[in-house]
């Protein structure tokens, strides 16, 4: 049997909120192992006159402990 936990991470993006999500898996690999799925559960944007300059996401990261 498997023993998962949850890491939330917030990050950023100037693109997208796809590449903010690749953003938050690649930093979390870099000290995580094992990772099994990352869920986004809150998307955001800043807005400075009439464009989006920034998107943002909440990542729960999901990970085996080992």
């Amino acid at each position: 049997m498997a023993v998962l936990k949850v890491l939330e991470i917030l990050s950023s993006s100037k693109k997208g909120w796809e590449d903010a999500t690749a953003i938050a898996v690649k930093k979390a690999s870099k000290s995580l192992k094992n990772i099994r799925s990352a869920n986004v559960s809150n998307m955001s944007t800043v807005v400075k006159g009439d464009k989006i300059v920034e998107y943002r996401v909440n990542v729960k990261i999901v990970f085996e402990l080992g």
